[in-house]
């Protein structure tokens, strides 16, 4: 993704493909993509503007999009929000994977799709994608990766199973393969197309992750960080025991346990994740749920100028880069893996982006 100052904003009629803005004059605008999420943009736009020609940003219906001045697309997604105050209307988007949320399946096992058994987790995404897409007015026009992996969901004794009665939505199934330990990741991009006259809009799967350990660029005090990051000391989420339950009943339920002494004082904490059925699965997420309330004073953002350490658009979603903090509170190096951005275009002093970090030791891989 390049990171360049946009000069214009689009929207766009997300059934019919009608253009009905070229030039949006959107202030306030902040934007970016996120791990395994839709990422999300805000703006505010004249009342004035919005009360003549209400499609311009319509919630539910209107894709807008960011061109930068390079003629690129930086982002996409739908408008999901608006809210007039004082003097603006204030919105708020996000990218195409929120719209999975508003779907439901309303025909079981994703249209005779499923039940799945021993099946690719990227399959099922893909599927509730395409379950979603072909009922009417329900065609986004979104295209799935055809990435493979080798992580999978369902068993012999337990499929997985999308049933009609079940008011879960997709995008609930969706983030059901995703959001273990050595499961797919995705985010979602947008480019134009080969005559830019329509958009690509894209679930982009990666196997055994997405992005890559970077040592061509870094984030560091005195370099590229504007300012001084927060550093969060929370003692109530904190646990160097994890209490991990799965599925099941009474004493039957699957339990794993995961600890650490580290010459602190005990704390324990229980999680619990009814939806998996397996120990191993189990075993795995209960040691990143530990090794998360273990990461107490990590650095979880940072403001970027844009400098040759790290140019804007060097980075991508689930890179990691060597952090560097240094300031009156804190004093941290490591390996962080960037969890997603927000490009703010228009604050005093030139772009800023905003970067959501996590400690790169709280991942593990599949198939690595």
């Amino acid at each position: 993704m390049t990171v360049t100052p946009p000069v214009r904003v689009l929207t766009q009629h997300a059934l019919t493909g009608e253009w009905l803005s070229n030039s949006l004059p959107v202030i306030d605008l902040e934007y970016g993509p996120e791990l395994s999420g839709p990422g999300n943009l805000s703006g505010k736009l004249s009342p004035r503007l919005v009360s003549s020609n209400p499609s311009l940003a319509d919630p539910g219906t209107t894709c807008i999009y960011v061109e930068s001045s390079d003629g690129e697309i930086q982002w996409g997604g739908l408008v999901w929000h608006g809210e007039i105050q004082g003097g603006a209307f204030s919105f708020e988007a996000a990218s195409w994977s929120s719209y999975l949320q508003k779907r439901f399946d309303l025909d079981g096992e994703h249209g005779g799709r499923g039940p799945y058994v021993n099946a690719d987790r990227c399959d099922v995404i893909r599927n509730a994608w395409e379950y979603a897409q072909s009922i009417p007015d329900g065609d986004l026009g979104v295209i799935v990766d055809d990435t493979v992996s080798t992580s999978t969901i369902g068993t012999p004794a337990e499929p997985y199973h999308s049933y009609w009665y079940d008011l879960k939505s997709l995008g609930s199934q969706v983030d059901e393969m995703v959001t273990d330990q050595a499961t797919p990741e995705y985010t979602c991009t947008t480019t134009w197309n080969s005559d830019k006259s329509d958009v690509v809009k894209r679930i982009r799967l990666g196997w055994p992750r997405l992005g890559r350990r970077r040592t061509d660029i870094q984030f560091a005090s005195g370099i590229n960080i504007i300012e001084d990051p927060s550093k969060t000391m929370a003692g109530d989420d904190y646990a160097q025991v994890v209490i991990g339950t799965g599925a099941g009943d009474g004493s039957a339920k699957l339990r794993q346990i995961s600890a650490v002494r580290n010459g602190r004082l005990r704390l324990e904490a229980g999680a619990s994740f009814p939806e998996l059925n397996g120990n191993d699965t189990l075993a795995r997420r209960t040691d990143w749920e530990r090794a998360w309330r273990q990461s107490m004073g990590s650095v979880g953002q940072v403001t970027l100028r844009n400098t040759d350490t790290a140019p804007y658009g060097s980075w991508q979603v689930g890179d990691d880069v060597y952090t560097r903090v240094h300031n009156d509170w804190t004093d941290y190096s490591g390996w962080c893996r960037v969890i997603g951005w927000t490009i703010k275009p228009a604050t005093t002093g030139g772009p800023q982006a905003v970067i959501d970090l996590k400690p790169s030791e709280m991942y593990q891989y599949g198939g690595v």
